[in-house]
């Protein structure tokens, strides 16, 4: 009995690690459960800052040196260099594949290289880490639209517009792709 007690004490005392070290994970989750509810009964004011504190919380990689070239990343898009861009998230990725903004991040700068295969493939890897992440349904959306695949992109509009009823553009994206496709009914 008293050997299955000194097994007891450590399986107990990695578990309260365990559970530790998730903390943050379990607060962020749980800050943006909130923050999507609110996001649903905002109006469109109050949606643009729920909407920002959501992208705060995203970008929150738990590692300075992820968040910097996250950063880098993102700086590198803004100066209007995909390619430099793709080298600093493709870093990110590497360290950090649990990280769906790094994703996110990564199929932004692709898309403005043209590269579509491998922003589609970035897409899935930030929802499959992040299903309710409204700005890469959107992206996908615009893929769509750009491949011709109004259907498609109509389809992944009206997701990103379940979870976030003030994506920017993205109802006008869907009515003009519905009056499109009616007109095509005609």
């Amino acid at each position: 009995m008293k050997a299955h007690f000194s097994l007891h004490n450590p399986i107990v005392a990695a578990f309260l690690v365990v559970l530790w070290a998730a903390t943050p994970g379990f607060a962020q989750t749980a800050k943006l459960d909130e923050l999507f509810a609110e996001l649903q009964t905002d109006d469109a004011q109050e949606a643009e800052r729920t909407e920002q504190e959501i992208w705060n919380e995203w970008s929150k990689s738990g590692s300075p040196a992820m968040d910097l070239l996250l950063e880098r990343g993102r700086q590198a898009l803004a100066d209007g260099d995909p390619a430099l861009a793709i080298q600093h998230l493709t870093a990110l990725v590497d360290h950090a594949p649990d990280f769906a903004e790094g994703w996110n991040a990564r199929a932004t700068a692709y898309y403005e290289t043209g590269d579509y295969g491998p922003a589609i493939s970035d897409i899935g890897h930030v929802l499959t880490l992040n299903p309710r992440h409204f700005g890469a349904l959107s992206g996908l959306g615009v893929i769509f639209e750009d491949l011709g695949r109004p259907a498609q992109a109509l389809e992944v509009y009206k997701a990103a517009l379940a979870i976030n009823p003030y994506a920017p553009g993205v109802k006008d994206a869907v009515d003009r792709i519905e009056a499109d496709l009616q007109g095509q009914d005609l």
